[in-house]
């Protein structure tokens, strides 16, 4: 994350099994530990940015339980950071799941390992289900983001100060004292995806980086696929570093992307109607939309069949190295610092990714 890199590249997802993909394919990712380091160590030796895993405690069912195994962030991150050597490695962290000191002392451990190359996403929580395994109730939005701030707060003052007291009005912690601090006297790297205008002004406030999603505008005949609505994510990005630099603030701002890419466009797009739509764990995804929109999602209800599809689809970038270079660059242009890319298989296709759509990239520019 602190590389010179003007377009910098993540992993994302590839701690669960499925990593961001609903599909039935075979070779889908199962997340297993040893596939996870070969992938980890490939990023690493390739020059990739940074592994950012989601935090999932429970599947979503379907034929594949998709996401139903998968492991916790921090060890992992920990796991990832003894094994590489500089790429930045984040542990997502539910705020309501973790004590805030309990997590500062387990973030720092991640953080000497790597020798300050640990990053914190910051995750206020959505999934009932999860929450009710841990007999926690899921605040409103508003509730949520205030108990973010106490504990970012918090886990800030752990980081840099001892023989404190934290009064809040929902954490209370006396006579604090934690040591070591995080590595190099500096602290992590902090993210956050709160998509709402509260997660928003939560990350502007707090966060080093926002990371946010890219709507798709239009079907293109040419290639099969959606693409993405560029001016309008031009303007949301725009939006966000004004709102920082009203209060003083930087903040990088980063997406995501799903990638299908093989040397043919027809290649391309072939494998990803069939991994998307013939091979889709349409169970998986019904479930998933009901919990996250709290609304029963029923084939008889109006547009249905197109509200499933867009679900499914995400943000993806269908084509040969060629195409998937020029989408990125085109993310870059309309001024994004990042992009959190997601696989079928992370370490089957990261070959094809790194030996021929990296080089396009460096000799864009958007890469050294």
């Amino acid at each position: 994350m602190r590389t010179g890199n003007k377009l910098k590249l993540g992993l994302f997802g590839a701690n669960c099994s499925g990593g961001r993909a609903m599909t039935r394919v075979p070779e889908r990712w199962k997340a297993d530990w040893d596939e996870i380091a070969a992938m980890g160590q490939m990023a690493d030796d390739c020059g990739i940015d940074f592994l950012l895993p989601i935090a999932r405690w429970k599947g979503y069912g379907g034929e594949t339980d998709w996401q139903g195994t998968s492991f916790e962030t921090i060890t992992w991150a920990t796991g990832l950071l003894a094994l590489t050597k500089q790429i930045t490695v984040f542990g997502t962290v539910h705020v309501p799941l973790f004590h805030p000191i309990m997590a500062a002392k387990q973030m720092v451990t991640a953080d000497h390992v790597g020798h300050g190359r640990f990053g914190l996403n910051i995750v206020a929580g959505w999934n009932t289900e999860e929450f009710d395994m841990f007999g926690v109730d899921r605040k409103d939005r508003p509730e949520r983001y205030e108990e973010a701030q106490e504990w970012i707060d918090a886990v800030s003052r752990i980081w840099t100060e001892d023989d404190f007291t934290f009064e809040g009005k929902i954490f209370t912690l006396r006579d604090v004292r934690v040591k070591p601090k995080p590595y190099g006297g500096t602290r992590p790297v902090i993210m956050n995806a709160g998509a709402s205008n509260d997660g928003q002004a939560f990350a502007i406030r707090n966060c080093d980086a926002y990371f946010t999603g890219v709507r798709m505008s239009s079907f293109d005949e040419a290639t099969g696929v959606m693409v993405p609505a560029v001016d309008q994510a031009r303007a949301h990005v725009d939006a966000v570093r004004a709102k920082a630099a009203a209060i003083g603030r930087e903040i990088g701002v980063f997406t995501r992307a799903d990638i299908t890419c093989l040397p043919t466009q027809k290649e391309a797009a072939d494998y990803y109607h069939y991994w998307v739509e013939e091979m889709a764990d349409w169970d998986a995804v019904d479930h998933q939309m009901t919990i996250s929109d709290r609304t029963p999602i029923k084939p008889d209800m109006p547009g249905f069949i197109e509200a499933r599809k867009q679900h499914i689809h995400g943000f993806p970038l269908v084509g040969d190295p060629d195409r998937v270079a020029s989408m990125l660059a085109t993310l870059s242009e309309a001024g994004f610092d990042g992009v959190g890319l997601s696989f079928v298989n992370y370490l089957n296709e990261l070959p094809l990714f790194r030996d021929e759509v990296l080089p396009r990239l460096e000799r864009r520019g958007l890469r050294s």
